[in-house]
């Protein structure tokens, strides 16, 4: 599969197949949607970046949740922090006599926070006190982010042998903070977006074709994801996490660059597709650490079309065969001028929160149901950042300033989904807290749910 299959057939076949194959390296063609909207997502970056043909994109945002200084592609500014599932679950037990870290089944509804701001003992008791009283009972924290830094002082060689951590935070406090109050934690580890590992290990980057290590718009290197070295780099700091008690594994930027020169990137000799190093990956992480659940973040556009699959390698009907949970980031600014999300067009997304995120749920949910055996449940990030940096279109202005009332209906928009999971995004972690429900409240209308 070097090129997809404009066809307009339904994912049906796909997931047949899938059914039977599974991340076994089996060539398959993934199948265009059945309408003829746009099919990326709007990038975050007011720039602009090039697709796979090196033009402008109109593909999703290429920071993913980006946690890097300044104005990030998410629109927020970050003074304090750094790309697309639910530990409400029965878990398997763990294999091989291997301890296990699960907790109580818990339906998180969660805030991202970043390692500076936890490395705050004020902003920890805060957080701890907002989550005593609303209906926020989970975290997610910065194991290591997109500059390529784990958090904190870390014992993993690889890691110590190349300056790859900064004391941003002491894990064990924070975490007792959170235990102790019946927190649930989730670490986020950022893979493959590594600007720092990359130089430190050329060996271990993309190359270009020119020579040299590969770079995307913002200039920045990337780890090769065919390589298995960058897999256990990755294993072995969140084994790390885990011996510290994070809950749950959250992978960021587990996919190829979205933005730069693709024809440039040279994997020459390598015969697997993308989305097989991807999903390959996943199976392996979640195999040598089977004592915590694993999830995923994903772009929110895959939920609706497979067109975004080459290039990132991220497939829905695959990124959930072997993980916990995947996060489809359905941030409505994130998608494009114009963009049909289960057969409906949006002609300005940021405007339409709950529409946008209902649909792209609905749309995913099809999807998966058609794909036979998915172990991952759908837990998506949602928006709390203000998408300033989308320009006027026709004299129309295509955001809007988000505060309590946007966020509420993107949660609405979950649970109207079937779904009773979700996280909200704000870089700088400045959130609309009035948004959330205060202790014992509940939702006014949800859905019936199918978890």
């Amino acid at each position: 599969m070097k090129s997809i299959q404009r066809t307009g057939i339904l994912a049906v076949l796909l997931a047949t197949v899938l059914l039977f194959t599974g991340c076994t390296g089996q060539k398959i063609q993934p199948q265009t949607p059945d309408n003829g909207g746009t099919a990326g997502q709007q990038t975050g970056n007011p720039a602009g970046s090039e697709d796979i043909d090196g033009s402008e994109t109109s593909g999703q945002n290429t920071a993913e949740n980006d946690t890097g200084d300044g104005t990030a592609s998410n629109g927020t500014s970050d003074g304090a922090a750094g790309s697309d599932e639910e530990p409400g679950t029965d878990q398997e037990p763990a294999t091989d006599g291997a301890e296990t870290n699960e907790k109580a089944p818990v339906k998180a509804k969660a805030l991202y926070l970043t390692g500076w701001t936890v490395g705050s003992s004020k902003k920890v008791e805060h957080y701890v006190e907002l989550a005593n009283t609303t209906e926020i009972n989970a975290y997610v924290v910065d194991i290591k982010d997109d500059d390529g830094f784990v958090g904190y002082e870390s014992q993993v060689p690889e890691v110590r042998e190349n300056g790859t951590w900064k004391k941003k935070y002491n894990p064990d406090s924070v975490l007792k903070a959170f235990h102790d109050n019946d927190i649930y934690v989730i670490g986020r580890l950022v893979v493959y977006k590594d600007p720092l590992y990359s130089v430190k290990r050329p060996d271990l980057a993309i190359k270009n074709i020119n020579g040299g290590l590969w770079k995307d718009n913002s200039g920045l290197t990337w780890l090769n994801p065919y390589n298995k070295e960058n897999w256990d780099y990755t294993i072995s700091i969140a084994k790390e996490a885990v011996a510290k008690g994070f809950d749950e594994i959250q992978f960021d930027y587990i996919r190829f660059p979205s933005d730069g020169k693709a024809k440039q990137m040279d994997f020459t000799g390598i015969e697997q597709e993308k989305y097989e190093a991807i999903c390959e990956f996943l199976a392996y992480a979640k195999e040598q650490i089977p004592e915590v659940p694993i999830s995923a973040d994903v772009f929110g556009i895959i939920m609706e079309s497979p067109k975004d699959t080459e290039r990132i390698g991220q497939y829905l009907e695959f990124v959930g065969k072997d993980v916990d949970y995947i996060s489809p980031m359905v941030y409505p600014s994130h998608y494009a001028y114009g963009q049909i999300v289960n057969k409906v067009k949006f002609d300005a997304p940021d405007l339409e929160p709950y529409a946008v995120v209902y649909n792209t749920l609905l749309k995913g949910k099809e999807r998966i149901a058609q794909a036979g055996e998915y172990k991952a449940k759908v837990r998506p990030y949602l928006q709390d950042f203000t998408a300033s940096w989308l320009k006027p279109r026709n004299g129309k202005k295509m955001y809007q300033t988000y505060g309590a009332e946007q966020v509420r209906q993107q949660i609405k928009a979950v649970y109207d989904a079937g779904y009773e999971e979700w996280i909200l995004w704000a870089a700088n972690n400045k959130y609309h807290e009035e948004a959330l429900l205060k202790e014992g409240e509940v939702q006014d209308t949800v859905a019936d749910s199918d978890e």
